[in-house]
């Protein structure tokens, strides 16, 4: 199955002394694999697009979600999006955004298993206070389709 999280409204990066004694002051985003944060977009970038693809399987009748981009147990997967700083030392991860499968409208992820299309999430990228994203991510917060 494959997958597309559009992402928009970054909320920037930090700067002066809060940001720096923080370590936030380069932050960027990306899609979990695993344990790795991948294809990393700066805070400050117009949007953000991840694209990849997850197995996915059908057993009594009910359809099941794996790889390396899933997160969680059957019944509870996800999709993290993670928010760090960049560092000399690396990506400093400080906060995740969850993407819940179990948001997602059945008959949208039945099509995308069936091969109908790419299974899209929309979402804006920047929390009520004016910070990253983070927590479990329900719609309208994020928007489903398939295209």
């Amino acid at each position: 199955m494959r997958i597309r999280i559009d992402g928009s409204d970054l909320p920037g990066r930090r700067v002066g002394a809060e940001a720096d004694a923080l370590r936030l002051g380069n932050v960027h985003v990306g899609v979990q694999r695993k344990a790795e944060v991948v294809d990393q977009v700066p805070a400050d970038a117009a949007t953000a697009t991840w694209c990849f693809e997850v197995s996915s399987w059908e057993i009594d009748g009910m359809l099941d979600v794996g790889g390396p981009w899933v997160h969680g147990r059957p019944g509870a997967r996800f999709l993290y999006l993670s928010w760090g700083a960049v560092t000399d030392e690396g990506f400093a991860m400080f906060r995740r955004a969850k993407l819940m499968f179990t948001d997602i409208p059945t008959e949208l992820l039945r099509a995308a298993h069936d091969g109908s299309g790419i299974l899209v999430g929309r979402v804006g990228l920047t929390d009520a206070a004016g910070g990253p994203l983070c927590a479990r991510v329900h719609p309208p917060a994020i928007a489903w389709s398939v295209e």
